[in-house]
């Protein structure tokens, strides 16, 4: 265990980079390097976290693991669709800043299904100290030490001593995003909603590059749907609500063949030369806010079941889903049980595992923006 001396010294100085501006990179590399002298280890793992659901957008890989993709996906299985003490999510929900694995289990590592199913076997790892990266009371990121079965396992000083860090890790990661946007040169940087105008005669008047990046993306397929007409319904809505025949500015959503949802919005534009019936378009990837209700509407469910499924993602628990939603427990059971009929899963792991398979893993290795998602 890292002593008192060299903890604070450690401490201080990962403070002192999550302070300083750099990007998500070298943020990482100096804390691991500061790190390595407190709380030994052979690999790690660290990964961001979108903060509105918990769910992962990035990973990074050092020492042994470095250049090891071809097991993720037995990862995320088994982080979220199964329910164990040192998930990321089950540790952020228990308010548990971080945990080693063998401590957790009591020297049982076989009792963590994902160390006996995938850590020990593909990688040969004895054991696994989890810490989330906290900031102002959301998570950031996550981050997973290993050690290798012959080294001895993460003790309490050291699961302690990275509690400890938690907040400076959380605010170090927060300020990478920041920074990492900002230094991307001009034409890596996101462009924003992409804009159309469609005029009178229903013919395109002007597009900005974002809407053609869009627009070709969508004529490679993925929904079954040709774009042109689905904007074309939209125009036709757009029409309708600017003689008082719709309620509302009309939106549509679409996917593109990578699996990423989109947002239309289609709004009548005023006279302009005495010519009426323009329309203006924009196409945005659908922001967290928007995700939930896009990877629901498939499954039928009611605005309450919707709502329930929301605070599922944000992990909490029956007894806080019905104190957020004035309901009772029974009913909150209840609209569970509806919600898995209708999603085809049997539990709320299984319906985040969807949520994550669905909505994140076809974005992961994209830019993640300074709100934690991914930047366009």
């Amino acid at each position: 265990m890292p002593s008192g001396l060299l903890a604070e010294r450690v401490r201080r100085d990962i403070e002192v980079v999550s302070r300083a501006g750099l990007d998500l990179d070298t943020f990482l590399t100096e804390t691991l390097l500061s790190l390595q002298r407190a709380v030994p280890f052979v690999a790690v793992c660290f990964g961001t976290v979108d903060p509105a659901t918990q769910l992962l957008t990035g990973t990074r890989k050092y020492g042994d693991l470095a250049g090891r993709d071809e097991r993720d996906h037995d990862w995320g299985l088994l982080e979220y669709g199964g329910w164990e003490a040192t998930t990321f999510t089950r540790l952020a929900s228990e308010g548990i800043p971080s945990a080693g694995v063998h401590d957790r289990t009591s020297g049982h590592i076989a009792d963590s299904p994902r160390m006996r199913e995938l850590i020990r076997p593909a990688y040969g790892y004895g054991d696994e100290l989890r810490t989330l990266c906290l900031d102002q009371g959301h998570l950031w990121g996550a981050a997973a030490l290993f050690r290798a079965v012959d080294d001895r396992p993460f003790d309490a000083a050291e699961i302690a001593f990275m509690a400890s860090l938690a907040p400076a890790l959380g605010a170090g990661v927060r300020g990478g995003l920041l920074a990492s946007l900002a230094a991307m040169a001009p034409h890596e940087s996101p462009m924003g909603p992409g804009v159309m105008i469609i005029g009178a005669d229903d013919t395109i008047v002007q597009v900005n590059p974002g809407a053609d990046r869009w627009l070709d993306e969508l004529a490679q397929g993925g929904t079954g749907t040709a774009p042109t007409g689905v904007i074309a319904s939209l125009v036709g809505a757009a029409r309708r609500y600017a003689r008082g025949e719709w309620p509302s500015p009309p939106r549509s959503r679409i996917r593109t063949a990578k699996g990423l949802w989109l947002v239309l919005h289609a709004t009548p534009l005023s006279a302009r030369n005495d010519v009426q019936g323009e329309v203006v378009v924009t196409l945005e990837e659908a922001r967290p806010p928007e995700v939930v209700p896009l990877v629901v509407a498939a499954f039928g469910l009611t605005n309450r079941e919707r709502d329930v499924v929301a605070l599922i993602l944000q992990g909490l628990d029956t007894k806080e889903i019905s104190a957020h939603l004035h309901l009772s427990a029974w009913t909150v059971q209840d609209h569970l049980k509806a919600i898995f009929e209708k999603a085809g899963v049997r539990s709320r792991r299984e319906l985040i595992a969807r949520v994550y398979f669905d909505q994140y893993v076809p974005r992961l290795g994209a830019g993640v923006a300074p709100d934690g998602w991914f930047a366009a």
